[in-house]
């Protein structure tokens, strides 16, 4: 593929709800512009896009992928992400490199709760959106419903351009709405629109029109003066109001069929936005635009591990020309990165390119320190892009190996698989002492330990987190504890009396003297104290780690001779247990606060009057912190 400016790329993200057809409408475009010559089947598992063999099982999207396509002198990267919830950043990752989403309803379905996902996300940067009513050749489909679905939950700046001719098996074609034409088959073979929808048809133009004119004051003048307007200017209109958002197109497809497709991506072509049309990008003070002769700025949208290649790195070139065989530098790792072959990356394919003009998506194997969000510039004027922000993990397990074999490769084989995924979070609970993973969903999970088993060979085994206890006490407490020990030689010998008190929740545990007198000799204070956080760590009633009190260290005494930090460390253990014991003992439960972060991140207690490590009770109650 030869490398075009950047006025002639056209970077598109499929998003919307799983199973709407995203990547067979990718499949199609690949087919119908010539860039394969067989169309595969999601149901066969021989797309392009889903290359997986977890998407092959599942059949459906887990990952985005690469489809470039060239169309009537442009290029478009067409971004297929998946539906599935649990995948959403992977979606959140397409979007980023994107300068229009492509929102794909079902045309029985219409609107969902994926679709309303998607929205959001396109909303949140900015996105121009294009609707997509697919699957027009189901049972039941219903375009006229789905667009009123439409405008009712989007409001009127959702217009057609196109009218399906017919649907279901009757779904032979469209009409053009904008230039009053109609095109018929896989092949988009022109023809007179039909007479049956001639009177729709002109009713939906009109419609169309009023909103292309609302987006440019100059057609609304002429427009109110009843001037003739040219399609010519409508077109420009309409690229223009695509390209601020201020209107929103609908189009109709069968890409099963590949009906509707061509019209498609001529609709793409001729009227999406280009790299070079959208607002310039904030980087700190600098504001970049797609300029190929601007400073060099390269954001990384997506790492993956390539079985043949390695790791490999997708980016979005923001400003500026890449080529091949050359440096950039990481401006957020501040590390020199030497770029090798530039690729043109198609499903799994790479095909090797020669440079990147500015607004050009490619892949780039073997980064020794980049990771996904990362920004590359030259070395000698340096910018960081914004982040990419992804959703919090909601659901957590915990992992570990299930052989001795795997001990030693799991946590290097973890991390590469959260290199691919910053969908993912790993963590070490310091409590338990349990290997935390956590996702976006238990289909999430299951694909990640999938992934470890078949690209690293570990096995693992997942289960429910241990609840992560700490014990306190709700009264104040005293112990004098006296430890004595006479051996041959040197014994030992330490007395220490303590008091303990609660705190208020989140206090933790505090520690304190009022020694007079010199009773206990500074020296030995340390090893008091040392005593006491070591034993409270450990727990005194049931295992789990004392919190929210403070223990003082008010008496006790020594001997010239037998003393020693060793002694009053063992004595201030003893001592803070009888003190426990004394003080009514109890257990602290973590809660998950309403909107709050996944619990191992945000953990709020409650009281459980208990002195044993039981399940709670229905006789228990609760007293929130």
């Amino acid at each position: 593929m030869k490398v075009y400016a950047t006025e002639d790329i056209r970077n598109v993200v499929l998003m919307g709800h799983g199973s709407v057809g995203k990547t067979t409408l990718g499949e199609a475009a690949l087919f119908v512009s010539g860039a394969v010559t067989r169309m595969g089947s999601v149901e066969e598992g021989n797309t392009v896009s889903d290359y997986d063999d977890d998407e092959h099982k599942r059949k459906f999207s887990l990952n985005l992928a690469l489809l470039p396509v060239e169309w009537e002198g442009r290029k478009i990267n067409l971004i297929d992400t998946p539906g599935y919830a649990d995948f959403v950043s992977e979606v959140i990752c397409g979007a980023q490199a994107a300068d229009l989403a492509l929102i794909v309803l079902d045309a029985v379905s219409g609107p969902e709760v994926g679709t309303d996902r998607a929205w959001q996300i396109a909303e949140r940067l900015k996105l121009p959106r294009l609707i997509v009513v697919n699957r027009m050749d189901r049972e039941n489909a219903n375009f006229a419903g789905v667009l009123a679905a439409a405008q009712q939950r989007w409001g009127t700046k959702v217009a057609p351009l196109q009218l399906p001719i017919g649907s279901h098996e009757t779904f032979t074609g469209l009409v053009d709405l904008l230039h009053m034409k109609a095109y018929m088959g896989d092949r988009a073979e022109e023809a007179d629109v039909p007479a049956a929808l001639r009177e729709e048809a002109e009713s939906l133009r009109s419609s169309l029109i009023e909103a292309i004119v609302e987006t440019d004051e100059d057609l609304m003048t002429k427009y109110f003066a009843d001037e003739a307007l040219t399609e010519e200017e409508l077109a420009r209109a309409l690229h223009g109001g695509l390209d601020q958002g201020l209107i929103i197109p609908v189009v109709c497809t069968a890409a099963a069929k590949q009906t509707g497709v061509r019209r498609l991506l001529q609709v793409i072509a001729a009227s999406g936005p280009s790299p070079a049309d959208r607002e310039p990008i904030a980087a700190g003070d600098a504001s970049l635009v797609a300029r190929s002769d601007g400073p060099v700025a390269a954001l990384v949208f997506k790492t993956a591990a390539d079985p043949y290649v390695g790791k490999l790195t997708y980016l979005r070139l923001i400003s500026g020309t890449v080529t091949s065989d050359s440096h950039l530098w990481n401006a957020n790792k501040g590390a020199d990165e030497r770029l090798g072959t530039l690729y043109l990356q198609r499903g799994k394919e790479q095909e090797p390119i020669a440079k990147l003009s500015a607004g050009d998506i490619g892949a780039v194997a073997k980064l020794a320190h980049t990771a996904t969000g990362d920004t590359l510039c030259a070395k000698e004027q340096q910018f960081v892009l914004p982040g990419i922000a992804f959703p919090n993990p909601v659901h957590s397990m915990a992992v570990r190996p299930a052989s001795k074999a795997a001990v030693d490769k799991l946590g290097p084989s973890l991390q590469r698989l959260l290199e691919e995924d910053p969908g993912l979070r790993l963590t070490r609970d310091s409590a338990t002492g349990e290997v935390i993973l956590s996702g976006l969903g238990d289909a999430h999970l299951d694909v990640t330990i999938e992934r470890l088993k078949r690209k690293f060979n570990v096995d693992v085994e997942l289960s429910l987190p241990r609840v992560p206890y700490r014990e306190t006490i709700a009264k104040k407490g005293t112990a004098d504890y006296t430890h004595k020990k006479q051996t041959g030689g040197h014994g030992q010998y330490a007395r220490v009396a303590l008091e303990i008190s609660p705190l208020a929740r989140g206090a933790g545990l505090q520690f304190s003297e009022r020694v007079v007198g010199g009773s206990v000799p500074r020296e030995f204070i340390p090893a008091v104290e040392k005593g006491v956080l070591e034993t409270a760590r450990e727990g005194v009633v049931a295992g789990y780690e004392l919190t929210d009190c403070q223990v003082v260290l008010f008496d006790g005494k020594h001997h010239p001779v037998d003393s020693s930090e060793m002694s009053f460390k063992l004595a201030a253990s003893q001592a803070l247990k009888e003190a426990v014991a004394g003080a009514s003992s109890t257990l602290l439960e973590p809660i998950m606060p309403s909107g709050s972060a996944p619990l191992k991140q945000t953990l709020t207690t409650s009281s459980v009057t208990s002195t044993r490590a039981a399940p709670r009770s229905t006789a228990s109650t609760l007293m929130v912190a």
